[in-house]
């Protein structure tokens, strides 16, 4: 989106999507998941094969498979999306290579261009870190990790009343938590000035921010916009250039923004509406909603 012009105006609340519009870019990829872009162009997606999609300008693709330290017990790839390797979110660290969040092996990793990997940080106060989300590097090279849940197979913790979820923060301290008690902890993004750190909380639906004091500690904890964003579950969010926070609502195929005053917008709304019915009305009871109605929610797009 472009800046607000000289009146202030948020040029997002004039502006939707032409559905007819909208272009495919990649192709066979494998669960793509956090996109990272480079000033030429080129693109890098986590892909479930075990590694990052380098996908260039004019289309070609690359697959940088990850080579390095697995568990002894764990696939290559993921087909299953619950066992196996599976980067997740992505980060750039300050010489260039992947931050993997690793959501199969419950790591962060690094890896280099030419695959090679090695383990960042694999526990956190004696305990296996748990289900490793997202990583985001900020400007004094800190790093946010995101923990979605303690719970294995994941998948049983898609239901809304667990918060077992939390934020790491790696720093020359080391690792520590700072936030906890979330909601399948996903994405996390930092507002131009660094000064809150905006967590999405999939299986609460909506978008939590913390006040980021001077050594990294959270504080003032607060729900930013609704209480509950609607159909779908919240998972990636960015902020573009007017300061307002895009989201992707996954299961529904919603794409939604909050203004910088948290107001809602629904910028497209694309999904299944049985499969999201099954799946809402299973979330409604309280209990983990089975893989296979999550799964069943794009099923239209597969006819």
């Amino acid at each position: 989106m472009a800046s607000k012009d000289a009146s202030g105006h948020n040029p997002l609340l004039d502006w939707r999507p032409d559905p007819s519009a909208i272009a495919f870019v990649g192709r066979d990829l494998q669960r793509p998941e956090c996109i990272l872009a480079v000033p030429d162009g080129t693109l890098f997606t986590a892909d479930a094969r075990g590694g990052v999609m380098r996908i260039a300008p004019d289309g070609t693709q690359r697959l940088i498979a990850q080579e390095g330290p697995h568990p002894p017990d764990a696939p290559a790839a993921s087909p299953s999306l619950l066992d196996g390797t599976l980067p997740n979110g992505l980060a750039f660290d300050r010489n260039g290579d992947f931050l993997i969040s690793n959501f199969g092996t419950d790591r962060l990793e690094r890896m280099d261009g030419t695959g090679r990997t090695t383990v960042l940080l694999d526990s956190i106060e004696g305990t296996p870190l748990g289900k490793v989300n997202f990583v985001l590097r900020d400007s004094r090279n800190r790093l946010w990790v995101t923990v979605s849940t303690r719970v294995n197979p994941w998948s049983d913790a898609i239901r809304k009343d667990l918060d077992d979820g939390y934020v790491v923060l790696i720093d020359a301290r080391g690792a520590r938590i700072v936030a906890d008690g979330l909601h399948f902890t996903n994405e996390l993004r930092l507002d131009a000035r660094e000064a809150w750190l905006y967590v999405a909380e999939t299986t609460a639906k909506r978008i939590t921010r913390f006040r980021v004091t001077a050594d990294g500690s959270l504080v003032d904890r607060e729900i930013f916009g609704p209480s509950s964003l609607g159909r779908g579950l919240i998972d990636g969010i960015a902020f573009d250039a007017c300061g307002n926070l895009w989201g992707t609502m996954i299961l529904a195929d919603r794409l939604i923004a909050l203004t910088p005053r948290g107001d809602l917008i629904e910028l497209l709304d694309d999904g299944d509406r049985a499969g999201l019915d099954r799946f809402e009305a299973a979330f409604a009871t309280g209990r983990p909603v089975p893989f296979e109605t999550m799964s069943g929610c794009g099923e239209r797009w597969r006819r």
